[in-house]
């Protein structure tokens, strides 16, 4: 997808984009309505309750899932859901040969920091007690549901629960104090993000709390003892900084880590099949990496 062409789309969506001003209820109701590319044609999705905690059961058409995938989706914290996701995680079952919950985590400013964290933890120990296997399922986000992923990886291990066999980390927003230095270098190449935008994010989700916190900035977070991990961002992205600050980071604490960073790319393209030239390509890199991992 050519910059000018995703610079339209964009502007489209915003045009339809719910302002700030409103609550938070009605701008996530309004972005339900928002277009965005279908999910893959077969799939199928169904709504589930773990522990309390809502998602969706997505399978791809005609697929023998070999493994379970964990999907958290991304938004700043305060926006998305799994619905929004659809384009994405039914690819992304397709991809891997898995089942995918995609979690509907509870969002800021309703429920901040660590409530994200509580839920996905809670979904990973209930996909065990449902029969899941480690060593069969993996977790994975987009954007701040990136970041989230690490933070439940860490917290699952300081809590000595199996962890699952890898994880993959499209666009992870992993520093909420936004010092990378891309933040400001690349701002006016990224087509997706602002700074304000993240500040905002950052401080309602936040809610006072301390911002490097591991669990809220995984960029600060003991990395030891986590499974192999696939990193994947675009090399026009603000949050550039924090993919490979936190592949250096893993790789010093001895994890097996595949950094990728796709040239004229924008933040999570991978959602944007079919508009993105390269979305395709890097889903069969992720599916590649899931098999690789189940396969140990």
């Amino acid at each position: 997808m050519s910059r000018l062409a995703t610079r339209a789309y964009l502007w489209y969506r915003a045009r339809r984009t719910p302002s700030h001003e409103l609550p938070f209820p009605e701008q996530r109701r309004l972005r339900q309505k928002t277009w965005r590319p279908p999910p893959l044609r077969g799939s199928s999705f169904e709504r589930v309750e773990a522990v309390g905690v809502a998602g969706e059961w997505v399978v791809a058409p005609k697929l023998e899932a070999t493994g379970t995938i964990l999907f958290l989706h991304g938004g700043g914290y305060l926006y998305g859901s799994a619905q929004e996701r659809r384009n994405l995680t039914s690819r992304l079952s397709r991809a891997g040969a898995c089942r995918v919950l995609a979690l509907d985590y509870r969002l800021g400013p309703e429920h901040p920091f660590p409530a994200a964290v509580d839920d996905a933890v809670a979904a990973y120990r209930w996909l065990l007690s449902e029969g899941a296997d480690p060593a069969r399922t993996v977790i994975g986000g987009d954007s701040a549901g990136g970041g989230l992923a690490v933070s439940v990886l860490t917290f699952l291990r300081d809590l000595r629960v199996p962890l699952p066999a890898g994880a993959f980390l499209l666009s992870p927003w992993t520093d909420l104090t936004m010092r990378g230095e891309s933040v400001t270098e690349r701002a006016e190449r990224d087509v997706v993000l602002d700074l304000p935008g993240l500040r905002f994010c950052a401080d309602l989700y936040l809610a006072g709390a301390d911002v490097r916190h591991p669990l809220a900035s995984p960029r600060y977070a003991d990395l030891s003892g986590l499974p192999p991990l696939l990193i994947q961002v675009g090399s026009e992205e603000m949050l550039f900084d924090d993919a490979r600050g936190l592949a250096e980071k893993a790789e010093q604490a001895g994890v097996d880590v595949q950094f990728e960073e796709w040239s004229g790319a924008g933040h999570v393209f991978q959602a944007s099949v079919p508009f993105h030239t390269q979305a395709r390509r890097a889903l069969a890199r992720v599916g590649g990496f899931i098999e690789g991992v189940l396969r140990r």
